[in-house]
């Protein structure tokens, strides 16, 4: 355990672990490159999937980390010059991906059929391998039991009840979605408003009440550490870092799971690799039901297979995002609607964050 929480200490400070286990794909033809998100994440993904892979192969996996910019990817495909093999990506950066050419389609035949995944897990270039949500937390120090605390997507933006500095995740996407759900906005009017100016507008208004109280973050590993350095008293974040944060290093942290967004992140293979029989290798060993099935024991997301799901031990599955008593009130990421309305609402957004 300590050496894990070591490993998740030194890709959170943004030290590659490839730097730790060899040289560049472009050196050893016997290693895969994969890019993530780091922190405990990217821990999970080490101990469920590249420790055994490597194992089993003999294939050595290095690891690096991204920030989500289809434009890199975008410019390995143009160059021919690969960093990485296979990467994690966003619904979104897929449907863009895959229209203008950049990623791979998927041959499912290699990977034992579509019908093997969960509804919208098996995308035309992306192959699911987390159900993950956007919660907020807040510091049970802060707010203990026996008093007013949170509990519900409203009381995130409520400062007079619950004072104190919020972190923000620095993206239109939830905080558009999410101050509409605060707003009273029904969950299914929500991506309809949003393709109009006049809801736009009420988000932007929404967002006005709480600009001055947040603190921005970018990386999911800062969500966590901006909450146990008591710089904020409540975050947005990713379930599973603030459930490593408790489960692992005893913070005092309570998830909302009210208001959650829902969504999945996927294997992605860049267009035109030379090594794509590599990467298919490696998303085929992760996508089989009993290695799958082992992440959830290192971070709570939840498999994209079916036949995961009933190897999962029911003690971590109550703490999943899709668990019965977690989705009493979501939301479901509508990733054509990012697809399409992204590049407009994040330069909206940077402009009402320059205001």
């Amino acid at each position: 355990m300590k050496h894990s929480l070591t490993l998740t200490a030194l890709a959170a400070t943004g030290i590659a672990w490839a730097a730790l286990t060899g040289p560049s794909p472009a050196v050893a033809q016997d290693s895969i490159t994969i890019a993530s998100w780091g922190g405990a994440y990217s821990m999970s993904q080490r101990k469920a999937y590249y420790e055994p892979f490597m194992k089993e192969t003999g294939i050595t996996v290095l690891e690096d980390e991204w920030d989500g910019s289809m434009a890199k990817v975008r410019a390995m495909t143009e160059t021919k010059n690969y960093q990485w093999h296979v990467i994690d990506a966003e619904t979104p950066d897929i449907l863009q991906g895959c229209d203008e050419g950049t990623l791979e389609e998927i041959d499912y035949d290699r990977l034992g059929g579509r019908d093997r995944f969960i509804e919208t897990a098996a995308l035309d270039c992306g192959v699911g391998t987390i159900v993950w949500s956007t919660i907020y937390a807040y510091d049970g120090d802060v707010f203990p039991e026996g008093g007013p605390r949170p509990s519900t997507i409203a009381d995130f933006f409520d400062v007079e009840k619950f004072p104190g500095p919020r972190g923000m995740y620095r993206f239109p996407n939830p905080n558009m979605e999410i101050a509409l759900m605060a707003d009273g906005v029904p969950n299914s009017e929500i991506y309809d408003l949003l393709r109009t100016e006049e809801g736009i507008a009420r988000a932007f208004r929404k967002l006005d009440e709480i600009k001055s109280h947040a603190i921005w973050w970018s990386a999911g590993a800062q969500a966590p550490q901006l909450l146990a350095d008591k710089e904020v008293v409540m975050t947005q974040a990713w379930n599973g870092r603030i459930y490593n944060a408790v489960n692992i290093e005893g913070k005092n942290f309570v998830i909302v799971w009210d208001g959650q967004l829902l969504d999945l992140d996927y294997w992605i293979i860049p267009k035109g690799h030379p090594e794509t029989d590599l990467a298919y290798r490696f998303i085929e060993f992760a996508s089989r039901p009993e290695v799958m099935a082992n992440q959830s024991k290192y971070i709570a997301y939840g498999p994209t297979v079916k036949a995961a799901i009933p190897l999962i031990n029911p003690d971590i599955l109550k703490d999943l995002p899709t668990a019965p008593e977690n989705t009493k009130n979501y939301l479901r990421i509508d990733a054509e609607f990012w697809a399409d309305y992204s590049d407009e609402l994040e330069e909206r957004f940077e402009a009402w964050l320059a205001r």
